[in-house]
This record gives structure tokens, sequence and C-alpha cells, in this order.
């Protein structure tokens, strides 16, 4: 069992170090319109993300994540309409209270 842990310690740490998210080069770097997107429009894309993820799964030319972004101002945006659109931590306060 000894000689199993550290075999298990190192694929454990290997699968969660896949995960990790790589740096965005387009960060920044305007669109072919000239546009970078920002907390707005990152906002309506974490809203959108659901029903913009069931397109995408269908059609090659749709994302959820701009990659054309001015950084952590979308990504705040982004992960903000998410958790609108999911329920954030706030409904599950709710329920609790209920109980």
């Amino acid at each position: 069992m000894k000689k199993f842990l550290p075999v298990l310690l190192i694929i454990i740490v290997l699968m969660i170090s896949a995960c990790a998210a790589g740096p965005n080069t387009l960060s920044g770097i305007p669109d072919s319109t000239g546009e970078v997107a920002g907390f707005w429009m990152g906002l309506w894309h974490g809203i959108a993300s659901p029903v913009v993820f069931i397109i995408s799964l269908f059609r090659d030319s749709v994302t959820i994540y701009e990659t054309h972004n001015n950084g952590n101002w979308y990504n705040f945006g982004f992960l903000l309409g998410a958790s609108i659109i999911f329920g954030g931590s706030g409904s599950g306060a709710c329920k609790n209270r209920k109980r």
C-alpha cells in the first residue's frame, strides 16, 4: 500500500495540473472589427453562456468565451454573469433559511 501512495499522488497532481488554464495571448488585442471585450461584454457573455454552449456544440464558429478581451475586467464580468444565471451563492443561502 505504501508503494502505491506515491504513484497515486503523482497521478492526482498530473490530472490537476492538466486542468490549469494557460495564458491568453490575444488579451488586449483588438479583433477583426477593432473591438476589445470589456466588463459589460463579459457580463453579457456570462449571462448568455448556457444558450451559447448549446449552440457551440453544433456550430464551430460560435464560442462561449471571447478571446479578444481586456483581461481581468472581462473575466470578472463573465464570472458575475455566469453566477447570476446559475444561481450563485445567494440562492443557496435562501434555501437553507427556509428549512
